[in-house]
């Protein structure tokens, strides 16, 4: 089974001096150009609407340290994972089943290696829309595997897994939203502390805090919705 995961807005800095690393063979080279000449541009329009933010950065991602994706991203649900905390062997269960999908990376392993960028969910790279680049470029990327698909929305347009669980969360009867990543990250790190590893084995687990209240059955994708219990 492959968990689908969203990038975050925040991201940890620095990293080691190791060239980016791939487990994906896809076309990358593009969007990675004309971002590279975006950035190297100072054009401070230009970067803020790249960035979604007036504040200055010193970017270079064919030049700049690398770090593990999962470590990269520091936004809430990377926070409520606490990939570091984690035992070395729910780690490994991360690095193996985790895909992340960034819109300027596409989608990545946990493990990947890719440098501190910025790029404001939504943006274009110069023409190009990344989600559309990444589209093409996705098709049939995992459909030999069971996928479980905590993206937030957004990143459901980079690629449409034939068949897939996803899960909505509810608080006092109320669909979450900002809080939608907190859930998504405490799911994500029971299931690897649980190495849970197969559709059958996630529909017979009990989550800690979360109570499934309905599964509503869709044509391509099931619809798990979790009550939070506190």
């Amino acid at each position: 089974m492959k968990i689908l995961f969203a990038p975050s807005e925040a991201k940890r800095i620095g990293g080691e001096n190791v060239q980016m690393r791939f487990c994906f063979a896809i076309d990358r080279d593009e969007i990675l150009q004309k971002y590279d000449a975006l950035t190297k541009s100072w054009d401070e329009a230009t970067l803020a609407k790249l960035y979604g933010t007036k504040e200055r950065y010193d970017i270079d991602i064919f030049a700049s340290p690398t770090l593990k994706a999962v470590r990269r991203y520091t936004g809430v649900a990377y926070e409520y994972l606490d990939y570091d905390a984690l035992h070395f062997t729910a780690q490994e269960f991360i690095d193996e089943h985790l895909v992340i999908f960034s819109n300027l990376f596409g989608p990545l392993c946990a493990g990947d290696l890719i440098p501190f960028y910025k790029l404001k969910q939504g943006s274009h790279v110069g023409d190009i829309k990344p989600e559309k680049y990444y589209h093409k470029r996705c098709k049939n990327l995992l459909d030999d595997q069971e996928i479980l698909d905590l993206r937030a929305g957004y990143y459901e347009k980079f690629y449409k897994p034939h068949f897939c669980i996803k899960m909505k969360f509810l608080k006092n009867g109320k669909v979450v939203s900002h809080w939608a990543k907190a859930y998504r990250g405490m799911v994500l790190r029971q299931i690897a502390e649980n190495q849970i590893a197969s559709f059958k084995e996630l529909r017979d687990f009990a989550f800690e805090g979360l109570e499934l209240v309905e599964i509503q059955s869709k044509k391509n994708e099931e619809i798990w919705v979790m009550e939070a219990k506190n």
